[in-house]
């Protein structure tokens, strides 16, 4: 009989189950139990359950719009994706109803009471059954899940195919078009038939301990102007304290930032003669990890771990992965024609990929900033970012600004300088000048990022000569960092609770959105990464 109610359970509407039926062969006691969701005549009809309702719903499946062979117009696709919705909402319905009637029965099974009047052999029977039926509710909901992304999935594409169609009726000059073009209902068409050019996105709850393939890349975490020869720079990489320093050729290395003796941190010593002291008992580190000096004892043979590192273009890089690190490191110097005016360094309270999602978006800016440098720009109708099909870089639309994301982490942009807020149609080779940004998001826990951050101007090369200046820029990266800061946060608040940060993302989030795709697919080991050139 539990093979007969699973399977009513999986094909049939819910309002052809009956409990009483479900009882006829047995007694109160081996049956279901299931009066009170249901409402059926007897001495709990006063007793309704509150399940009565969740589970009483029509099956939709006799409404769905014959579509087949047809060419679909946008507002056609969206009415079948309404019942898409409307049949994964029923069936999912139908899933915890078996998972609960199931779970009855095994109650029942388990009874002490049943146990007076069946074998071990019997219950051992009924409970294998039970097994197998709730392996095969399980594998139901699994395709429910599924069907449920893909539903998502087709409304997301819509979206953005409504877009593109408002689009084309903004250029358009003023005619009205009753039908869809063939192009859009060949693209309607794809949309029924499960086409989807894009998967969904679930950013949600605490971040998880990082991935060893995201650590097997160049990491920038200094500049070159910050380390002299008798200085040292600490930072958290990964969850794990590092610091580098010059070594007596001049050359930088990076230890980890923990003594062999006692774990005393060792940035708070000094770096002698190229070496890195502990002030705890004086144990001298070279940039290599080994220990060349223990005063007041032998000297043994001890070594702490150490990175490869590296000096290019004004930069300190390290290798973190566990992976052999590349020949060529990338170039993040500005395009020909700037001249770097300051180069920051911050500590902040987010997780890298969430300031990542920020530093590629524009669209908020008009609403963030208002404050600092988007103060009195409009809201435009519409905010494009115009990229290749395959690719991690493109430029904004209506602002001039060209924007690429450089794996792992790093934000380069070049935005055309001239009439802020008022920038339709212009782009930034007819701007005169230009302001070029460079953002590395060092992960340095899951909680906090080291932010390098490094402007340059093609213009007014006069102000590298004055005085403070480099203070007046701190400053106002700042203020422009704060205004972002405190809506980050609330998202990072949120997200550990479980909010799912990429929830509804439409056509100007198209750069952070491949960002993440990217990681994803880094993160689940896929032998080509999306949006790169194959190798």
């Amino acid at each position: 009989m539990t093979a007969i109610a699973t399977a009513a359970a999986l094909s049939l509407p819910i309002s052809l189950y009956r409990p009483a039926k479900i009882n006829t062969k047995k007694s109160v006691r081996g049956g279901f139990r299931v009066f009170a969701l249901f409402g059926e005549e007897g001495g709990l009809v006063d007793k309704k359950s509150a399940w009565s309702t969740l589970f009483d719903v029509e099956d939709p499946r006799s409404k769905v719009p014959q579509c087949k062979g047809k060419f679909l117009d946008v507002n056609q696709a969206l009415e079948v994706a309404r019942y898409d919705i409307q049949y994964c909402d029923w069936r999912a319905r139908q899933d915890v109803l078996t998972i609960m009637l199931l779970h009855e029965k095994v109650v029942e099974v388990l009874n002490p009471l049943a146990r007076d009047y069946k074998s071990i052999g019997t219950m051992k029977k009924e409970l294998a059954e039970l097994q197998e039926d709730l392996a095969q509710a399980h594998r139901q909901v699994h395709i429910s899940e599924a069907r449920v992304a893909t539903a998502l999935d087709k409304l997301a594409y819509m979206e953005a195919l409504v877009n593109d169609r408002l689009l084309q009726d903004r250029h358009t000059s003023g005619t009205d078009q009753t039908c869809a073009s063939p192009s859009t209902s060949k693209q309607s068409l794809d949309i029924v038939k499960g086409k989807l050019p894009r998967k969904s996105l679930n950013v949600s709850g605490p971040v998880q301990p990082y991935n060893t393939r995201l650590k097997n890349f160049w990491f920038p975490v200094a500049f070159s102007t910050d380390l002299k020869d008798d200085t040292m720079v600490p930072f958290d990489c990964f969850e794990e304290p590092w610091v580098i320093f010059r070594g007596k050729d001049g050359i930088p290395g990076c230890v980890q930032n923990t003594c062999a003796h006692r774990a005393c941190p060792l940035h708070l010593g000094s770096v002698n003669e190229g070496r890195i002291q502990c002030p705890y008992h004086g144990w001298e580190y070279s940039t290599d990890g080994k220990c060349e000096k223990m005063p007041s004892t032998q000297l043994r043979n001890v070594k702490i771990k150490s990175l490869p590192c590296f000096e290019q273009e004004g930069m300190i890089w390290i290798w973190p992965g566990d992976e052999p690190p590349t020949a060529t490191i990338p170039c993040l110097l500005p395009p020909s024609g700037f001249e770097i005016h300051a180069e920051i360094v911050m500590e902040l309270p987010i997780e890298h990929g969430l300031l990542l999602d920020n530093l590629l978006d524009l669209a908020h800016a008009p609403f963030t900033h208002t404050s600092t440098f988007a103060k009195g720009w409009s809201v435009p109708s519409l905010v494009k970012f115009l990229t290749p099909a395959s690719g991690l870089q493109g430029y904004w639309d209506p602002y001039p600004i060209d924007m690429e994301f450089r794996p792992p982490c790093m934000v380069l942009s070049t935005i055309g300088i001239s009439k802020p807020g008022k920038l339709e149609g212009q782009n930034t080779r007819q701007c005169a000048t230009h302001l070029h940004q460079l953002h590395v998001c060092l992960p340095s826990s899951r909680k906090k990022t080291r932010l390098l951050y490094r402007m340059s101007l093609d213009f007014a090369s006069v102000l590298k000569h004055v005085p403070f200046m480099q203070y007046l820029w701190r400053h106002f990266a700042e203020q422009v960092l704060n205004e972002d800061l405190r809506l980050v946060l609330g998202q990072q608040e949120r997200m550990n609770n479980g909010a799912n940060v990429w929830n509804l993302p439409v056509g100007y989030d198209k750069l952070g959105v491949r960002y993440r795709l990217w990681r994803d697919a880094l993160e689940k080991g896929a032998k080509q990464l999306p949006f790169m050139k194959p190798m």
